[in-house]
């Protein structure tokens, strides 16, 4: 954060920063990293943004990085150029074909599927 602050956008008057919901997120972390005063500097410069926690778009990126890894960087790649051309063509063809992320996963099924994660309720 502080090379953020500090060093990649020196003349920032406030910073936007989406992060996900994950529960070590916390601006908090700055006052264990820095003496008070450096720490709320920091802190004053940047605006956190959440993203929703389920079906944001953290995971869609997540999600369209696995399809073009398995849709066009299954095999190696000799240089750059031939990367960004490849990434070009693929990203042209996946916007032109408007491909939509369809959420199935529902409340219920998660419970099923990950029921390993719920609470177990014993009755004595």
């Amino acid at each position: 954060m502080k090379d953020l602050v500090d060093v990649h956008y020196p003349n920032a008057r406030k910073i936007t920063l989406v992060m996900d919901n994950l529960n070590t997120h916390r601006m908090s972390c700055l006052y264990e990293a820095f003496d008070p005063a450096e720490a709320r500097r920091i802190v004053e410069k940047i605006e956190v943004v959440h993203t929703p926690k389920h079906g944001s778009w953290l995971n869609m990126a997540e999600c369209e990085l696995s399809v073009l890894e398995k849709q066009c960087l299954s095999d190696r790649v000799d240089n750059e150029a031939t990367l960004r051309e490849r990434v070009r063509i693929w990203n042209d063809d996946r916007n032109n074909r408007s491909k939509k992320i369809d959420w199935q996963f529902e409340t219920a099924d998660a419970r099923i599927k990950l029921r390993r994660l719920y609470p177990q309720i014993k009755l004595e």
